[in-house]
C-alpha cells in the first residue's frame, strides 16, 4: 500500500520511525515533511497528507503532530479527506471500517512507537465494510460538505 506521512516538528522523530516501519513492513511511502525538527505549522503538513490522499497519490495517510487533534481539524478540511484521531488499535480499526476514514493522526507526545505502530497496522489493514448503514452515513457526510 503506498501512504503518504507527514509531521510537524513535535512529530519529526516519531514519524521518522512510522516511516522506516512501515518501509522495512514493505509499504510504499510519500513523505509529505516535516524534514527536521525546526518549528513548523501543523496545518501545511497535514493539509499535504490529505491532498495525497485525495489525489491518489497515496491510498491512506497519517499524521503525526504533538497530540494528533490539530493534525485530524486542518486534514479533514481537505474535501474528501476523512481523518480521525486514534491513539489505539480499536479506533484505528473501526474509523476504517465504519467510517472509511483515509487518514489517521495521532500524538507523539501521547504515544510511543510501540503503540503508533498498533494503531498504523490497524489502520492500514482495515477495510471498509461497506455495509448499507455505513453506507447511509458516509453519504451523510458527503452531503455537509457540499453544503458549503
Amino acid at each position: 500500500m503506498k501512504i503518504a506521512v507527514g509531521s510537524d516538528h513535535a512529530g519529526f522523530e516519531l514519524k521518522t520511525e512510522v516511516l522506516n516501519w512501515l518501509r522495512d513492513w514493505g509499504h510504499e511511502t510519500h513523505d509529505c515533511g516535516t524534514h527536521d525538527c525546526n518549528a513548523v505549522d501543523y496545518p501545511d503538513f497535514a493539509a499535504a497528507v490529505g491532498r495525497a490522499v485525495v489525489n491518489g497519490q497515496a491510498e491512506r495517510g497519517l499524521v503525526v503532530c504533538g497530540s494528533g487533534a490539530g493534525a485530524a481539524i486542518a486534514a479533514n478540511k481537505v474535501r474528501g479527506a476523512r481523518a480521525t484521531l486514534a491513539h489505539d488499535v480499536y479506533t484505528a480499526r473501526q474509523c476504517v471500517e465504519h467510517d472509511d476514514a483515509n487518514v489517521v493522526t495521532f500524538g507523539s507526545r501521547v504515544i510511543g512507537i510501540e503503540i503508533a505502530k498498533g494503531v498504523v497496522r490497524a489502520f492500514v489493514e482495515a477495510n471498509f465494510t461497506g455495509e448499507e448503514r455505513h453506507q447511509r452515513r458516509l453519504a451523510k457526510i458527503h452531503k455537509l460538505e457540499d453544503d458549503f
